[in-house]
């Protein structure tokens, strides 16, 4: 199915896995999760995943690159300094972060397996056409990238 490779917008994706939460959360409804602060809990999660996200960007503009996943052909540099040192993927990460805040916001178990299908969209529509494409532009500076910071964390 490489016809969806690169063509849906992360963002995208993102609101659509909210969405499904969402409706799992209200076709599925159980009993709210009883732990002491899970609202500041969902806070944290979106707050931290926001600036992982947000210093991935940071990254980008430092290196005079683009930030658009659905070009990595208009990549100029490899970026591989910052938030980038921990891992290839602060955008999805914050994303996934993120949801999982509104997963503990809605407070639902079912709705959380949305994160798994998030993930494995990610991974195989997104991450790996995009690293492809920057192991031919970048060639043994990306596989020695590759080798040394992990995808996800």
């Amino acid at each position: 199915m490489r016809a969806l490779e690169l063509k849906v917008p992360p963002v995208i994706v993102v609101a659509a896995t909210a969405g499904l939460m969402a409706l799992t959360a209200r076709l599925m409804p159980m009993e709210p999760w009883h732990f002491t602060d899970a609202k500041s809990l969902a806070v944290a999660l979106v707050a931290i995943g926001a600036l992982i996200a947000v210093a991935g960007i940071v990254a980008f503009r430092q290196a005079k690159t683009t930030a658009n996943p659905m070009n990595p052909n208009a990549s100029s540099a490899l970026v591989s300094h910052g938030i980038y040192r921990f891992t290839r993927n602060p955008m999805y990460l914050g994303f996934l972060l993120a949801l999982a805040g509104w997963g503990v916001q809605i407070g639902n178990l079912p709705a959380l397996a949305w994160l798994v299908v998030y993930v494995l969209y990610i991974n195989r529509y997104q991450i790996i056409p995009e690293e492809r494409i920057l192991e031919t532009k970048f060639g043994q500076a990306f596989l020695d990238y590759r080798k040394h910071v992990r995808r996800w964390f």
